[in-house]
């Protein structure tokens, strides 16, 4: 995942409420695409404390906690550690469904 463009945020807050236009925006800032404006000035209003930032899970590395590391056997199957089974509430004979996102993989219960 690309690495997020550093702007100054109090000048982004102060052209968009000035009415500048989106295009005008998106030519100062350097941005491609409309939808950086967008995220960039929310982020910009959450971190001025003018908008309350949306609650969610952290990633695993930013949140301190440690990663639940799987390994792939010489069969090819994904061998998950006891602790890891007893700590996700996973059951015996429990069937999952796997795909490949954009942050790695993506694993659910089918």
């Amino acid at each position: 995942m690309p690495q997020k463009k550093e702007i100054d945020n109090k000048a982004l807050i102060k052209a968009v409420e000035s009415e500048m236009s989106r295009r005008e925006i998106m030519a100062q800032f350097g941005f491609k695409a409309p939808g950086q404006v967008t995220t960039h000035y929310l982020d910009a209003l959450v971190e001025a404390g003018r908008a309350k930032g949306i609650v969610g899970r952290q990633p695993t590395a930013k949140s301190g906690k440690k990663a639940k590391v799987l390994k792939v056997n010489q069969r090819g199957s994904l061998v998950v550690r006891r602790e890891l089974i007893e700590e996700m509430g996973f059951s015996i004979g429990e069937n999952f469904s796997i795909r490949k996102t954009k942050e790695g993989m993506s694993l659910k219960r089918a």
